[in-house]
């Protein structure tokens, strides 16, 4: 899946979150991330409302490849959507 954007909701504290971003980088995957608990202010509310759209159970990892949302890290489920 060439040219397909990455981007991830994360926390900094968050093993999971570590280790998705680990995966990418080793897979030589592009991506960008926000770790939601690092942000402040408007900033902050206005991106937790988008992750709320997305996913209300407010968990983390949140991996957006192009449409599709992945919630945590599911490597297979990752591998798959990216055609790797």
């Amino acid at each position: 899946m060439s040219n397909v954007t990455v981007r991830m909701f994360t926390l900094s504290t968050c093993n999971h979150c570590r280790r998705t971003k680990e995966f990418f980088t080793d897979q030589g995957i592009e991506f960008e991330f926000t770790d939601v608990d690092l942000l402040t202010g408007d900033e902050r509310s206005n991106v937790i409302e988008q992750v709320m759209k997305i996913n209300p159970r407010f968990s983390y990892p949140i991996i957006l490849i192009g449409d599709t949302v992945i919630v945590g890290f599911k490597e297979q489920e990752i591998r798959e959507t990216l055609g790797l």
